[in-house]
């Protein structure tokens, strides 16, 4: 059975892509595709976090990595690398779209700049890496697509009405993609986090008035 179960689920020198790889969630997930054995790709339009993830790993022994800066708003610097990606490690198993940033600006206040800066951070962004990353994947019928949604993206949660918006269009997004590219040999799929108690997110988020109603929509009751 031991062996049945880690064949089915080793990720042993898979190459794994973690776009917004510098983050709070996804630095996680880079630690966690390392020490499975992936070769991993860091991406993130700031370099100095992406490398600060990367010579963590480094000093623990993990030497398969590969950081990468990128503005996931651009097309073009998906297919850059994509292509320093492949001349690296040779191939592409995994993507994780994570890249993104929020805001808690009140509805009234929003202006059309900070709905675009968060929209194309999110929804263009996994947009644009379904579009290229996906390609390569459908070709060689082969690959796993996690795109980054959020609790937020169903019942109102937050008040973080352009980010909210956005990782509801990640879901939906993530169901037709799954329901057109899965014959093809390549899973898309969403994780839909709940908060986390970051210092942004609990000065912006979860104040005390506000913490119980957080809680009492999570089923576990807790973070994360």
């Amino acid at each position: 059975m031991n062996n049945y179960i880690e064949k089915l689920f080793n990720l042993k020198d898979k190459v794994a892509v973690v776009v917004g790889g510098g983050g709070h969630i996804c630095s996680e997930i880079v630690k966690a595709f390392a020490m499975a054995g992936c070769n991993v790709a860091i991406l993130d339009i700031r370099m100095k976090k992406a490398l600060l993830v990367e010579n963590s790993l480094r000093k623990k022994g993990y030497d398969s990595l590969m950081s990468l800066e990128i503005d996931v708003s651009k097309k073009k610097d998906h297919e850059n690398c994509l292509k320093s990606i492949i001349h690296n490690f040779d191939k592409i198993d995994v993507l994780v779209n994570g890249a993104g940033i929020n805001g808690s600006t009140p509805f009234f206040d929003l202006t059309e700049e900070e709905w675009d800066k968060i929209s194309n951070s999110q929804i263009k962004g996994t947009f644009f890496g379904c579009q290229v990353f996906g390609k390569y994947m459908v070709n060689k019928s082969s690959g796993s697509i996690i795109n980054i949604s959020s609790a937020s993206a169903g019942p109102p949660l937050s008040k973080a009405f352009t980010y909210s918006v956005s990782k509801a269009g990640i879901k939906n997004l993530t169901q037709n993609l799954g329901r057109e590219w899965g014959q093809n040999g390549v899973r898309v799929n969403a994780i839909r986090p709940g908060f986390f108690p970051t210092e942004w997110n609990k000065k912006n988020f979860i104040t005390k008035k506000r913490e119980n109603q957080i809680l009492n929509h999570t089923p576990m009751k807790r973070f994360g």
